[in-house]
């Protein structure tokens, strides 16, 4: 299992444990981590998961792919580290990961 810790806009900590192999909006939609919406249930097909990787997580985490590129142009306030969590497969490497949910979803 790796920890992954989600902070909300208000600086709010969700701690999640989640199964290497799942991705990480599976464990935020699991353990109903606030403001990660998953309307398309990690397809790739919109951008309400999106969060911000911590820098530090950034290079274990890896870029997105050129489709999620794509969905990104239509999240809210992308930036630095802006990722989709349905596209960040857990491994035990990531135990530890800290990303940020943007204020809203788009």
């Amino acid at each position: 299992m790796a920890a992954i810790k989600f902070i909300t806009h208000d600086g709010e900590e969700h701690k999640v444990e989640a199964e290497p192999g799942s991705t990480v909006m599976e464990a935020a939609v699991r353990a109903m981590v606030p403001g990660i919406e998953a309307e398309c249930g990690g397809a790739c097909a919109c951008a309400t998961c999106h969060v911000y990787v911590e820098s530090s997580w950034r290079e274990a985490v890896g870029g997105p792919s050129p489709m999620e590129e794509d969905m990104l142009d239509f999240a809210y306030e992308v930036g630095e580290g802006s990722r989709l969590s349905c596209q960040i497969k857990v491994t035990d490497a990531l135990d530890g990961l800290t990303v940020k949910v943007p204020e809203r979803q788009a």
